[in-house]
């Protein structure tokens, strides 16, 4: 978050390299291509500092430790499957695959590619959701209904176990995607969530 902060460009996401800590735009062209990104706050407090992240950590450093890899960036889908810890493969088996949906979203998003990058968004949810066990009923609610009122993807953002939801949607079905989701939290009797249309902004300045 705070890279972003300093770094960001309007109209470009920011790919962030955490090994060798370097990043770069990669066009974001919302507008142009006629879609939107739906942040829905589904109002479910998440506390990181329950153990679930720790855990989640301590398994994806047991993952790495017995791979002799330094950190699951440098290890294989291959050699993740060989884990013989379930749990601890299904870990691994999260973060490998995100950091292939990463490369995957921006050759997407530099090719215009919208039907990709959403389709890469659901699979990360379904990762997030099955693998990692960092989802919610209502992130979960977010993400199903978003789909199904036509949504190109949508999946949990952050740190999991609550929070907010980010689907990407064509302009033409924003109104709708936002109706179903509150129609679903009602009749599950869930909070109302929130809804905010977020647009790629340049970084954080200070203000006189």
């Amino acid at each position: 978050d705070q890279t972003v902060s300093m770094l960001a460009g309007p109209g470009t996401a920011l790919l962030i390299d955490f090994d060798d800590h370097t990043s770069r735009p990669v066009p974001l062209a919302l507008d142009d291509a006629g879609q939107a990104l739906l942040v829905t706050d589904t109002r479910v407090s998440h506390a990181l500092v329950d153990g679930g992240y720790g855990e989640r950590r301590a398994d994806c450093e047991a993952a790495a430790a017995a791979l002799g890899v330094p950190s699951l960036r440098h290890a294989s889908r291959a050699t993740v499957e060989a884990l013989d810890d379930d749990r601890v493969r299904r870990r691994a088996r999260h973060v490998v695959t995100e950091v292939e949906r990463v490369r995957e979203v921006v050759a997407a998003l530099e090719a215009g590619d919208w039907t990709a990058v959403g389709a890469r968004f659901a699979e990360s949810h379904v990762s997030m959701r099955d693998d990692f066990e960092i989802s919610c009923p209502e992130l979960d609610l977010v993400v199903g209904t978003a789909l199904e009122a036509g949504a190109l993807g949508a999946r949990m953002t952050g740190g999991g176990f609550g929070g907010s939801a980010l689907s990407l949607v064509p302009l033409a079905r924003l109104d709708a995607v936002v109706r179903a989701v509150d129609t679903a939290f009602a009749a599950a009797g869930f909070r109302a969530p929130q809804h905010l249309r977020a647009e790629p902004s340049g970084r954080a300045d200070l203000v006189d």
